[in-house]
């Protein structure tokens, strides 16, 4: 299989840095790829200050097909690992294991992609419900700190004499030790990666507290909550989605709000919407939307947009009079005597 080349990596925002005049080494050849074990080019950079160099692991034909950045092997439309987008996905890794058997399917893969000119393509493969798994736990701007330097393993040990000189970080480890034995090969393929496991087991316990799962126990909620709507979502998409549950009693959408509140005439309405929207997805004007319980108006002390009109002295004043009422006590004319007719 011939040796991958290529002018420049496929990376992730957070693996380039925030540098945008980063500066890179480039080797030919310069090291085999760890998942199809054929010599690629490798590049090397430094993401910004006071972070640790990084180089690409893997070649451009395997990040290609797996639609991961070649350094962090994190899926590039989410930044989420390969085996918590394909278990959102319900897609199989179809990449072999065997040597050979790897070696054929990557070299006619490469003719593939070489033929087509593009990655491959996962955004039309998710269910509405796996999309809405995507959209929950997608990271939507660059975590820089991942590019900091290692911990120094001297100072963890209390033997280290560089001090301030020290490239590396002076602090004790914290957090999950297993974080620490991941594997670039079972990242890849979507396999026995701890990172993955946390967030997928995250995300179920998050589920089941959803309150969309659990229906409020207040009967007099008949409303649904919809988040994450843009231009694309409409009133008469959302009255198509949410009219065959059950009748509306009105569909609210603030202005400049990428938000709506659905208002049935009773509750058994509102519980079947939010049971479909649930275990099949809220998808509109093809925008997969989240769905939650609307919640209780207030039954505390009333608002003073619902408080009788009052003069300054405190009598009440009859209907229609709450426009001219005094808002200052030299400007009640009953302070001086003068009776209201």
């Amino acid at each position: 299989m011939a040796a991958d080349d290529t002018e420049f990596p496929i990376l992730c925002e957070t693996c380039l840095g925030e540098n945008p005049y980063v500066r890179m080494t480039k080797e030919s050849h310069g090291k085999e790829c760890k998942i199809c074990n054929r010599a690629f080019t490798i590049f090397r950079w430094l993401p910004g200050r006071g972070m640790r160099y990084k180089k690409t692991e893997i070649c451009t034909t395997c990040a290609k097909l797996k639609n991961v950045c070649q350094t962090c092997i994190l899926d590039l439309e989410h930044g989420l690992p390969v085996q918590v987008r394909d278990s959102a996905l319900s897609i199989q890794d179809n990449v072999p294991r065997d040597e050979a058997n790897r070696r054929d399917y990557l070299a006619r893969a490469a003719g593939e992609l070489e033929t087509a000119g593009e990655q491959v393509d996962f955004s039309g493969r998710a269910q509405p419900a796996g999309r809405e798994m995507l959209k929950r736990m997608a990271r939507t701007e660059p975590y820089y700190k991942r590019n900091r330097a290692h911990i120094c393993s001297f100072f963890v040990k209390g033997i280290c004499t560089r001090g301030n000189e020290c490239p590396y970080r002076h602090e004790m480890p914290r957090g999950d030790p297993e974080l620490a034995k991941q594997n670039i090969v079972d990242r890849y393929h979507g396999n026995n990666d701890p990172v993955a496991r946390r967030m997928l087991k995250r995300s179920a316990d998050s589920a089941k507290k959803s309150s969309l799962a659990s229906a409020p126990e207040d009967k007099s909620i008949t409303s649904l909550f919809v988040m994450g709507m843009d231009a694309s979502v409409t009133q008469s998409g959302l009255s198509e989605f949410f009219a065959p549950y059950g009748e509306l009693k009105s569909i609210v959408v603030p202005p400049k709000g990428n938000c709506a509140f659905i208002n049935y005439r009773n509750r058994s309405a509102a519980e079947a919407a939010a049971a479909a929207a649930l275990d099949d997805g809220c998808v509109v004007g093809g925008k997969a939307l989240r769905v939650v319980w609307g919640r209780a108006r207030p039954k505390g002390p009333q608002s003073e947009l619902q408080r009788p009109a009052t003069a300054a002295n405190g009598i009440p004043l009859p209907p229609g009079a709450a426009e001219d009422s005094a808002q200052y006590p030299s400007q009640d004319p009953t302070a001086m005597g003068a009776v209201r007719r």
